[in-house]
């Protein structure tokens, strides 16, 4: 494995796994638009923003441990899924979990080839 392809295999999850962060807030902008009071508001981003925060609670442990991000993002799909199934359109399951899903295989690709990539 050459060089770059080490550092694309390193940081392509972790940034992926901010990214989905990211995309996962924009979800709590529309607080905004409900005409609530300043503490209902605050409340209400809170509560909007507490799958980001678990997603960013996920990214930390699996910066330091790949495999249990990989386990972490993958079960995060999974529960994505199961929790919301019925409720949507067949392409929002894939919005969501498939970008979770996808950091989680990176992860575990991550972790299999660990020792290749420490080695710099």
């Amino acid at each position: 494995m050459n060089a770059r392809t080490k550092r694309l295999l390193f940081w392509t999850p972790r940034v992926l796994g901010i990214l989905v962060a990211i995309f996962l807030s924009l979800f709590a902008l529309d607080v905004f638009r409900e005409g609530y009071g300043f503490r209902e508001t605050i409340v209400a981003l809170f509560m909007h923003l507490v799958p980001t925060f678990v997603v960013l609670i996920a990214l930390a442990v699996a910066w330091r441990w790949e495999w249990v991000g990989a386990a972490l993002f993958c079960g995060l799909a999974v529960f994505y899924v199961v929790m919301a199934w019925g409720r949507f359109p067949f392409g929002t399951y894939l919005v969501i979990s498939g970008p979770l899903l996808l950091v989680g295989v990176l992860f575990l690709l991550n972790w299999r080839h660990r020792d290749e990539l420490r080695t710099r």
